[in-house]
């Protein structure tokens, strides 16, 4: 049987790194990895796993959704562990937040990611917060458009998934008054009509393959005809993190009553805006961001 988690052998190889290193941080591609198999990563640890970490660390909702969705639409009844232990039949998907809280898991989602360390700080710096969430869903579930904060790489270990992803930065597709909203506090959830599809670009990825995801690139997964668990590494930059801030100080110069120019993608700078939203942060005119 496998080590629980590999640190002699690489995940991802050095063609997978080579095209890594090509495409990050702004566009999306899909990446070879060798994480199959690992023990950590079937069912029976997985709903181990979740019965364990807080209750804020879980979320599972029925898997036969739209794509587009207002609030969250509820579980199945079921409870997390068998949710995941019944999946192929669950109609349900369920995410298991910050793996990084159990010991084993923080030591595979670190092996990980050191791999691919010297591809991420020549691009965006240090990396900054690591984290992992790994997604259990029943066939043909739907998890809905939205966006998140953090570079990230999904990693399919079982079955398949399509992931739609979008442009990132397009207001289009995300208004900035969306952004402004999540960072404050709001919804990651992004409203969705069917005109937006043709903006879309489809990465379909069975076990050994993994599609990266720009920082707040809109995006949407329809799992394939079996069940599926995925992982996905995901860290923030400093870069990152100045985005959010300037949406933060956009937020404040719109409730001001000014029309702010949305952050700029990398490599361009938004540190003029972070910093004074940062400076504002300190002397308690402006919330925390997440």
């Amino acid at each position: 049987m496998n080590a629980p988690f590999r640190i002699e052998a690489t995940t991802f190889d050095a063609a997978a790194r080579d095209v890594f290193a090509a495409n990050y941080p702004e566009t999306p591609h899909i990446l070879s990895h060798r994480l199959a198999g690992n023990q950590l990563l079937d069912l029976g640890a997985l709903a181990a796993l979740a019965e364990r970490l807080p209750e804020s660390s879980i979320e599972y909702n029925r898997g036969d959704l739209p794509i587009g969705v207002d609030g969250k639409p509820g579980a199945t009844g079921l409870s997390i562990g068998d949710t995941i232990r019944k999946i192929a039949e669950a109609n349900s998907w369920a995410v298991i937040k910050n793996i990084e809280q159990d010991d084993l898991y923080n030591a595979l989602l670190v092996s990980l990611l050191e791999e691919i360390r010297p591809q991420i700080e020549a691009q965006t710096g240090t990396m900054l917060t690591p984290q992992g969430f790994i997604f259990i869903s029943s066939p043909n579930a739907v998890t809905p458009y939205h966006f998140d904060p953090e570079h990230n790489i999904l990693l399919q270990v079982k079955g398949s998934k399509t992931m739609t992803q979008f442009p990132a930065g397009d207001s289009r597709f995300a208004p900035d008054t969306v952004h402004e909203s999540y960072h404050a506090g709001g919804a990651r959830e992004l409203t969705w009509s069917d005109d937006l599809a043709t903006g879309g670009t489809d990465f379909t990825i069975a076990q050994g393959g993994a599609v990266y995801v720009p920082v707040m690139a809109p995006h949407y997964v329809r799992n394939g005809p079996v069940s599926s668990i995925s992982l996905s590494i995901t860290w923030r930059s400093e870069w990152s993190y100045a985005e959010a801030d300037a949406r933060g100080f956009n937020r404040l110069l719109r409730k001001a009553g000014f029309s702010p120019a949305p952050p700029r993608r990398w490599p361009a700078s938004n540190l003029a805006k972070a910093y004074t939203y940062r400076a504002l942060r300190k002397l308690g005119i402006a919330g925390q961001q997440h």
